[in-house]
């Protein structure tokens, strides 16, 4: 591995359009998204219109706001993007999916608005560590990526809670649970750390270099199973009750 490698296993050359693909976290914000078709195929009569529109909301809530706020707060990516512009992106896009949301209370009712309430205060106080950190744990994470979306899409697909969407959010938790499991000391041995020494003696007695690679890779391709896997998922729910 190089002696500094890219602070993701996603992340692109710095410099220009590669630092903001690189922001937007293209295998996690497909992931994420993933929980919205999951939630919404679940609804009783699923429309694609309203599958549509809340995707897009929460790919401007999660993919650009929170990912351009995260960045503007430490620049754990390590972009050039300045400041402004990642200020800017991340007022756009709450913007963006605040309007889609009222939009849809139209729709669906005021069930929505509980949700359209929460999910700008879940991106702002876990990204920005708001509330002592109270919000920016692993709980905190499964909660926000992973169990809300699910119920939320399927609210505005049926305009209510049932208890399948409440046992696929508890899915997602658990999912987004291990995925931050994972990440984390990912992102560690990627941004951390300069250097790892040691030695694994096997019981035949064999005796292995213990370095990076061998700490970095089985996360990181847990990760990238994960993420095209439930992308896969969601895209089979979607056509098969839309198809």
């Amino acid at each position: 591995m190089a002696d500094e490698p890219r602070p993701a296993f996603y992340a692109a050359r710095t410099g220009g359009w590669r630092d903001w693909w690189t922001v937007l976290h293209p295998p996690y914000t497909a992931w994420h998204l993933a929980y919205v078709a999951i939630g919404a195929t679940l609804a009783p009569h699923v429309d694609g219109f309203r599958l549509l529109a809340t995707a897009l909301a929460f790919f401007l809530a999660v993919g650009i706001a929170a990912h351009a706020l995260d960045e503007l707060t430490g620049r754990p990516l390590r972009t050039a993007i300045p400041g402004g512009a990642l200020a800017g992106a991340t007022a756009l896009g709450l913007a963006g999916a605040l309007v889609i949301g009222v939009a849809g209370v139209g729709r669906v009712g005021l069930v929505l608005v509980p949700f359209l309430v929460a999910g700008p205060l879940l991106v702002i106080a876990y990204n920005a560590e708001l509330f002592g950190g109270l919000v920016h744990t692993d709980g905190g994470f499964a909660a926000s990526w992973g169990a809300f979306p699910v119920l939320t899409a399927y609210v505005a697909q049926a305009g209510r809670l049932d208890a399948a969407p409440v046992l696929a959010a508890a899915a997602a938790f658990g999912l987004s649970y291990a995925q931050r499991a994972l990440s984390m000391p990912a992102r560690v041995l990627r941004r951390n750390v300069d250097r790892v020494e040691g030695t694994v003696t096997m019981g035949d007695g064999s005796i292995r270099p213990l370095d990076r690679v061998m700490l970095l890779q089985p996360l990181e391709r847990a990760l990238h199973a994960l993420s095209w896997s439930m992308v896969a998922l969601a895209a089979g729910l979607v056509v098969a009750r839309l198809g």
